[in-house]
C-alpha cells in the first residue's frame, strides 16, 4: 500500500525554458552555445549540492562575459525561466489530504527561494528535500537516504514521480515505487495503478 507520494520538481511542477539565461549570457559576449556548456563551466552541481550559493554561481556566471555584468540583473535571468503546470500542482495537493507527500529536486538556493516566493511550492505536502539542503543529488543512493530518514519513509510504501528515468531507477533500487512523468494524464494513471487514489 502507498502510504508516501515524492515529487520531483522540475519537469513535474514546473517546465524550464533555459534559452533567455543563454540570450542573456550571449548579450554580454560569453560563449554560451548550448545550455550543457554552460552549466559545465559554471560547476552547477557545486551549486545544487550546496558547496556553492546563489552569489557564488551569478559570479560564475560573469566571468563567463568579457563585458561587465549586473549581478541582479544575471539573477533575474536565472531564476525567470520558470513555467508553472498548475495541474499538477492541485494533483500534489489533493494528494496531500489522504497521502504523505514530499519533495525532492536537485536544485540549488536561487531556484528554492524563488519557487516558494512566486509560486508557493515548499507549501505542498508535508516537507521538502532541496538537494542543496541534502548536500548530494540524484540519483546518487545518498539522497534517497536521507529522505527516509529525514521523512521516515519505508521505501515499499512510497513511490517517486520523476521525469528521469535514472533518477527513478535509483529510487527502485532502494524498493521505492517509480514513475517516469512524461505528462499528468499518464502520471495519474500510473498512480491509480499503484492503488493511490487521485
Amino acid at each position: 500500500m502507498i502510504r508516501n507520494v515524492v515529487f520531483d520538481i522540475g519537469w513535474v511542477f514546473v517546465h524550464l525554458d533555459h534559452q533567455p539565461f543563454l540570450n542573456f549570457l550571449l548579450a554580454h559576449g560569453a560563449d554560451a552555445p548550448d545550455l550543457a556548456s554552460v552549466l559545465a563551466r559554471i560547476a552547477l552541481d557545486d551549486h545544487e549540492c550546496g558547496r556553492m550559493d546563489g552569489r557564488g554561481l551569478l559570479e560564475r556566471c560573469a566571468a563567463l562575459a568579457p563585458r561587465p555584468m549586473d549581478l541582479d540583473a544575471a539573477h533575474a535571468s536565472w531564476v525567470s525561466m520558470f513555467e508553472l503546470q498548475p495541474q499538477m500542482v492541485e494533483l500534489a495537493h489533493r494528494l496531500s489530504e489522504r497521502y504523505r507527500v514530499y519533495l525532492l529536486s536537485n536544485i540549488g538556493d536561487l531556484h528554492w527561494s524563488h519557487l516558494s516566493r512566486e509560486y508557493q511550492l515548499h507549501r505542498i505536502g508535508h516537507g521538502a528535500l532541496p538537494s542543496f539542503v541534502a548536500g548530494v543529488m540524484k540519483p546518487h543512493e545518498g539522497i534517497y537516504v536521507e529522505a527516509e530518514r529525514r521523512f521516515s519513509l519505508t521505501p515499499a510504501e512510497t513511490v517517486f514521480i520523476d521525469d528521469r528515468a535514472e533518477n527513478i531507477a535509483a529510487a527502485r533500487s532502494r524498493g521505492w515505487h517509480g514513475i517516469v512523468h512524461d505528462g499528468y494524464d499518464t502520471t495519474v494513471g500510473a498512480l491509480r495503478e499503484l492503488g493511490v487514489a487521485c
